[in-house]
């Protein structure tokens, strides 16, 4: 059940201004499938205008269809998160079309699975690029556009539980969600110090049955195909394609977290709360100076 929104806020209270979402703007990228998607819909359905953005653009333009709404509410912008040009183009269109962004979710990524040792250049730079990169451009373009139109928003990074753990066989995912949970934390800090009305939560998901397995489909010419998994990488592939597919939790499940973490101007977004008994093993890992305990 949706939680019911209230019909006014105080515009001195930084807290409120995410408390009513209708008439308000907000921007998706990675929108075509999965959380993105979800994340729409349920943005539709709180009456905000919407800029969608996904690297399919035929993909994008259905979704974008398929959520009823009239014409005038939203834009569909193909977007390749990994490049800034395209980022603050994106930027551009949303404040040209809507006068504001209110709600900035920096959710498109990748996933590749393989041991540290095989991954090349081209592969770490495709995964930190949408993973990372996107999220880092998200901010830079966006971030001072919101504060300077001094209406209240909120900032939400998708990260992973990879962000939190270092599971084997997800490098270059591990490394590019560990960095978005800290640039988070950083934003976090300054925009508290700056007294900003503008909040911060980093989603970090485990396992939710999207198509991120199948990332490669949309991995761009300028980075090249990935090398066949084989031996140990291709048993992590398998493991990371099943537990995808098995997880219990969905994307629209993602997706209400997120508008309650947005409404709470809750920091930390974890849906998986079984993960925390992980999180909480790690952490006493390195309090004690212990060597990392590996997980079944």
């Amino acid at each position: 059940m949706r939680t019911q929104m209230r019909t006014q806020t105080n515009p001195n209270d930084k807290e409120a201004d995410m408390k009513e979402f209708r008439g308000r703007t907000a921007v998706i990228t990675g929108a075509a499938s999965g959380i993105g998607l979800e994340l729409a819909r349920r943005a539709a359905a709180e009456g905000m205008n919407l800029v969608l953005a996904d690297i399919e653009a035929t993909k994008l333009d259905a979704a974008a269809a398929s959520l009823g709404i009239d014409a005038g509410r939203v834009l569909a912008q193909r977007t390749d998160v990994s490049r800034e040009d395209d980022v603050k183009a994106l930027a551009d269109a949303a404040f040209a079309r809507f006068g504001g962004v209110h709600l900035l979710c920096n959710n498109a990524g990748v996933g590749l699975t393989r041991v540290s040792w095989e991954l090349s250049t081209a592969d770490w730079n495709w995964v930190l690029g949408v993973d990372l990169w996107s999220v880092i451009h998200g901010v830079q373009h966006f971030v001072p556009r919101m504060l300077q139109q001094g209406e209240g928003g909120h900032v939400v990074n998708t990260s992973s539980v990879a962000g939190l753990l270092s599971t084997p066989g997800m490098a270059a995912y591990n490394v590019a969600k560990h960095g978005v949970v800290t640039l988070s934390e950083t934003l976090y800090g300054e925009l508290l110090a700056a007294k900003a009305k503008v909040g911060v939560s980093v989603l970090c998901p485990a396992w939710v049955p999207t198509a991120i397995h199948e990332s490669g489909r949309n991995r761009q010419e300028r980075f090249g195909e990935a090398s066949p998994a084989a031996g140990l990488s291709a048993a992590y592939e398998q493991r990371m394609a099943s537990a995808v597919k098995s997880g219990r939790l969905t994307a629209t499940d993602m997706a209400s977290e997120v508008f309650s973490a947005v409404m709470e101007d809750r920091f930390y977004v974890i849906p998986h709360r079984k993960i925390n008994n992980a999180i909480q093993l790690r952490m006493d890992d390195i309090m004690n100076l212990r060597n990392p305990t590996q997980l079944p």
